[in-house]
């Protein structure tokens, strides 16, 4: 738990750099209202108190880097209190709760602060020494994300927006465009799971099968006004990487068989994608994953390995 806490850091310092010392606020409040509800949680369901294992602290940094920059500082408070009490613990406590808890969180802030939470964007701080470095695209930055211009206007709007499609990928891949608090920079996110992948905290085939699906799918059918021709776009402008290595890959609400985690993945990026071309709102990673993480049951059910040696105590 610790590990996936240190691994998570990076794009938090970044989001101060690019956003500013609230995202840090909104952040600080978010983790110590997971962990407050934690323990008041399980003291009143009479359950021992665990804050110090580490999954409270996870939670609340996911659930800060899901919502916009913008957003009231008791927003998180809410958010916290959804995922933690009602997502978690109403539903057994850690190891038997269904959904994500951070992203039902999440999904809670947008059904009730709708406006909130597609509007609260933030442009990135001018820092003139890293405006020269990332490239002129920055120079039109505006505080609409790349996924809601994409969605509405097309890809030839973000190319105004945001620059040349060579500096775009360059700034959208380090991290330099707006967005929720913790998932602009691809770059930190991926170094961060590929420590995880190293350590073998996590496996290949979640983020493997989401990242590829995306890619493909909205290549072939992506359709002229989006992203047809661009899978790396449609990669880059969203929550695609974050989810893909720290919310997907959740211990407890995702496959722990191979061919399970394959699925499931491919199940995420078919689901994202669709949200994103045919529904009405510009990013699907969120629901994607929720709307998965009900039949991990099933997979562990279909493809749990075949047992060989006798069960202990039968008669052979």
């Amino acid at each position: 738990m610790w590990t996936v806490v240190v691994c998570l850091l990076p794009p938090l310092i970044l989001s101060i750099f690019i956003f500013g010392i609230q995202t840090l606020i909104i952040t600080a409040v978010s983790v110590a209202s997971c962990v407050a509800t934690e323990a008041i949680s399980q003291k009143l369901l009479r359950r021992p108190i665990t804050i110090k294992d580490g999954s409270a602290v996870i939670t609340g940094l996911l659930l800060a880097y899901i919502i916009p920059p913008g957003v009231p500082y008791w927003m998180p408070i809410l958010g916290a209190v959804m995922a933690i009490y009602v997502a978690k613990h109403l539903l057994g406590g850690i190891g038997f709760n269904i959904f994500n808890p951070a992203l039902i969180g999440r999904a809670f802030l947008v059904a009730t602060f709708p406006v909130a939470m597609t509007s609260a964007w933030l442009p990135p701080i001018r820092h003139g020494s890293v405006l020269q470095y990332m490239g002129s695209g920055v120079d039109a930055m505006s505080t609409a994300t790349p996924l809601f211009i994409l969605k509405h206007y097309g890809i030839a709007a973000v190319i105004e927006k945001f620059g040349s499609l060579h500096s775009i990928y360059g700034n959208f891949f380090v991290g330099w465009r707006p967005g929720c608090i913790g998932e602009t920079s691809a770059l930190l996110i991926l170094i961060g799971g590929g420590y995880l992948l190293y350590k073998r905290y996590i496996t290949w085939h979640i983020p493997v099968s989401v990242i590829g699906t995306i890619a493909l799918l909205t290549w072939l059918f992506g359709g002229e006004k989006l992203f047809t021709g661009n899978p790396l776009l449609a990669i880059l402008s969203g929550g695609v990487m974050l989810g893909a290595f720290f919310m997907a890959t959740d211990y407890v609400t995702s496959p722990s068989q191979p061919i399970g985690k394959i699925i499931f993945g491919v199940g995420i990026g078919a689901l994202t994608v669709l949200i994103r071309l045919k529904g009405g709102y510009p990013e699907g990673v969120c629901y994607a994953i929720l709307l998965m993480n009900p039949l991990t049951p099933a997979f562990e059910q279909w493809f749990r390995p075949k047992r060989f040696a006798p069960q202990k105590g039968a008669t052979k």
